[in-house]
């Protein structure tokens, strides 16, 4: 793309909202430099490039201008290019409304439910680099950092057991958005994005991918490439998550 301001955009490994920024910025043709950062030890780093008090991913640098936040990127991806309809004219409010509500309760369900579901099958963490089998010494890693990204997240059993019953009804909200036409549609706004990394977070756990697969928000994952991730159905309790849709 001529012309185009230079992009640096700095993310952690497996991160759904840092994958929402990147699959915009492929969508729209844009050429940026991709800065990964180490995850647990990133925050000093965000910190230093985006300003005091900012300590999570995504950011992104436009000529060195610090944008922080999936929001905020998408609103400066929509001033350096109106005509790509990442807020539509007629749908622009309804698009910021989403991106404060149920964009960002999904991103949060997909957190907690990811990590809660590796909790308990740690042996599944390396599958999310496209490591099959973890080795013995891997799996002690993956059980270290699962309890210390409990303690971090503030996830407890109680919390992912409340974010799996909650989900069905956060679907059925995509499903109308996508009835209403809000999203879906042949171009992509910014909370096709959104949403949908977070779904294609979530099919990457065995237990939940049927909740989504079955359902018409299953349409966004389109928008990205297949996840490598594959937490076996069966790693929570029996009982915890809910019934598909008859």
């Amino acid at each position: 793309m001529s012309s185009q301001p230079q992009l640096v955009l700095h993310v952690v490994p497996f991160s759904h909202p840092c994958l929402a920024v990147s699959a915009a910025l492929d969508r729209l043709g844009y050429e940026y430099e991709t800065v990964e950062l180490a995850t647990g030890r990133h925050q000093e780093e965000v910190e230093k490039a985006y300003g005091e008090g900012r300590r999570t991913v995504p950011g992104l640098l436009v000529d060195d201008e610090p944008v922080h936040g999936t929001a905020a990127i998408f609103a400066r991806l929509d001033e350096l290019r109106p005509d790509a309809g990442l807020y539509s004219a007629a749908d622009g409010s309804a698009i910021r409304e989403v991106e404060a509500g149920l964009a960002e309760d999904l991103q949060t369900a997909a957190r907690v439910l990811v990590f809660g579901a590796l909790h308990f099958r740690p042996e599944a963490m390396g599958t999310f680099a496209g490591i099959a089998q973890l080795d013995p010494a891997g799996v002690d890693f993956a059980i270290k950092a699962m309890r210390a990204t409990w303690r971090y997240l503030e996830i407890d059993a109680q919390r992912a057991h409340a974010t799996l019953r909650a989900l069905p009804g956060q679907l059925d909200a995509v499903d109308v958005l996508l009835e209403q036409g809000a999203i879906g549609g042949d171009r992509p706004n910014a909370a096709d994005f959104q949403l949908g990394s977070s779904l294609h977070l979530l099919v990457q756990i065995g237990d939940v991918r049927p909740l989504v697969e079955e359902r018409p928000a299953a349409r966004l994952l389109s928008l990205f490439e297949p996840g490598k991730g594959n937490v076996p159905a069966g790693a929570f309790p029996s009982g915890w998550t809910p019934s598909t849709r008859s």
